[in-house]
């Protein structure tokens, strides 16, 4: 039989497989929103390790806050990554001399 910590170790053991093909779009990903987007994913099954830890621990309350300030932390800085790229791209297209082409 198993018992309900068996149990949430063996979830977080998933989670933490299914973090491996996010790690590889970290590494090989063709843009930086893959990237981005990635980190997220992993960020946010960061997110639900803690509420497991905290379950297996019997600290759920505690756990949670962390959770909480772990995934607005990581919401907070995707926006900002996101929002960095946008502008450095059209920076860099106009620091290269491309002009985007006249709508009319």
């Amino acid at each position: 039989m198993i018992t309900f910590e068996q149990f949430t170790i063996g979830a977080g053991a998933v989670l933490l497989l299914l973090m491996l093909p996010a790690i590889y779009r970290i590494a090989v990903g063709p843009t930086a929103l893959d990237r981005i987007v990635a980190t997220n994913i992993i960020g946010t099954k960061t997110a639900v390790m803690l509420i497991i830890i905290g379950v297996v621990f019997e600290r759920v309350a505690m756990f949670v806050d962390f959770a909480l300030a772990y995934a607005l932390l990581n919401f907070t800085g995707s926006i900002a990554a996101s929002r960095f790229l946008h502008r450095t791209k059209d920076t860099g297209e106009a620091a290269a001399g491309i002009v985007p082409a006249k709508k009319e």
